[in-house]
């Protein structure tokens, strides 16, 4: 026993190294204070594009006071899973505000979009099941699929044509997904919602749509489906409430039916505690924030447009981006280290990304647009990244 845990051990620290070798490797950054506009990271203040908190409400009073109010009520926590004793009536009045502002028939809140994506798939997919991913899908998409014991089937991604491909190939498979998120968290681009609507109800597939980088932004805060007139058309929707929305959780909404299935079915909503009151309120605050504010999402894309534009005509390739979310393809894994550390020292925090995030050879800075931002750090921005041409 002892030679094989030390056999293991050595396995471990080589593979450490080979991560090291190759421009991998990944460290916690030290943070001393802040998901807002600028925080401190080693005692440097740095205006944060690293942050999924694309609305900048995370400090918003409607958040704060409902979050304090929770808490004053509750306490810190909810003490159990929601089937056991941790279903507060604070949670089935978060799922209703959900539901009506998603115009939907039933909302279910689970603890993360990583869990509720699990729950999803896991729970209404079997091994008899065909699961038609996109190729850039969420990691989350791709172990729920793993853990349904369904057939993946990845499609190009952005590529209908192939996805109808593959449909037709599987055309006698009674069971039927497609899953795909709405915007991609790493190339800023949107699915082709339309389309993929359009041939699941040719093959008679259910729709699952993950909304986290689209929730408070497209759509009046609705997200893509919404934007596009297809929420009906849609069978599930997933989206979460820590990024635009500045708090934490995720929701599932659709048919009464399938959130029902799930509540009884999702061991990833089932055996887990559930989130703390104060968490519950933050979202309840933040619905009212978005619903008072239903042109946030369309103002913070027109600043993303602004920034993207510039950066284009500097020569960098920006993918398809046309969301808050604007990456910067650098390629080589060191050198998008370096270009991340030379914008640390123009007094801005950006996301360094590195496969197997993105695909081999994608490297990139990932620069996500708050809507808190002016126009003369939007400018620094752009002097800033330009300067990464002459480094």
């Amino acid at each position: 026993m002892g030679y094989i845990l030390k056999t293991m051990k050595e396995k471990l620290k080589e593979e450490l190294e080979k991560i090291k070798s190759e421009g991998l490797y990944r460290s916690l950054p030290d943070i001393d204070e802040g998901a807002g506009k600028y925080i401190l990271a080693g005692g440097k203040k740095l205006l944060n594009l690293a942050s999924n908190n694309y609305l900048g409400i995370s400090e918003k009073e409607e958040l704060v006071s409902e979050s304090a109010a929770a808490l004053r009520l509750f306490g810190c926590s909810s003490g159990a899973s929601r089937v056991v004793t941790g279903n507060f009536s604070l949670y089935n009045s978060l799922e209703r505000e959900m539901a009506e502002f998603k115009e939907t028939e039933s909302c279910l809140v689970l603890n993360t979009g990583f869990m509720a994506n699990l729950a999803v798939i896991a729970s209404i997919a079997t091994r008899h099941t065909a699961v038609f991913s996109d190729k850039l899908n969420h990691a989350s998409i791709i172990d729920g699929i793993k853990l349904s014991g369904a057939n993946h089937i990845r499609y190009r991604h952005n590529d209908t044509a192939h996805l109808a491909e593959l449909l037709e190939q599987y055309k006698d498979t009674k069971e039927k997904i497609i899953v795909t998120d709405s915007v991609f968290s790493m190339d800023g681009d949107r699915a082709n919602l339309a389309e993929i609507v359009q041939l699941a109800e040719r093959y008679g597939a259910l729709t699952v749509v993950d909304e986290a980088h689209a929730t408070g932004v497209l759509g009046h805060g609705r997200g893509l489906a919404h934007e596009l007139g297809l929420e009906k058309r849609i069978d599930i929707h997933m989206g979460t409430f820590s990024k635009a929305l500045g708090s934490f959780g995720a929701y599932i909404a659709g048919n009464s039916d399938i959130t029902d299935y799930i509540r009884n079915k999702g061991r990833a909503f089932i055996f887990t505690t559930s989130l703390p009151p104060a968490v519950i309120g933050a979202n309840i605050g933040a619905l009212k924030w978005l619903k008072h504010n239903p042109d946030s999402g369309y103002n913070l894309l027109q600043k993303a447009e602004n920034l993207r534009s510039a950066l284009n005509k500097a020569g960098f390739d920006t993918a398809d981006s046309s969301t808050q979310i604007i990456p910067v393809i650098i390629g080589d894994n060191f050198a998008v280290q370096q270009a991340g550390k030379l914008l640390e020292d123009a007094g801005i925090k950006v996301g360094v990304i590195r496969p197997p995030t993105v695909p081999e050879g994608t490297a990139r800075l990932r620069l996500s647009v708050r809507l808190d931002l002016n126009d003369d750090e939007i400018l620094h921005v752009i002097s800033s990244v330009r300067g990464l041409k002459n480094a």
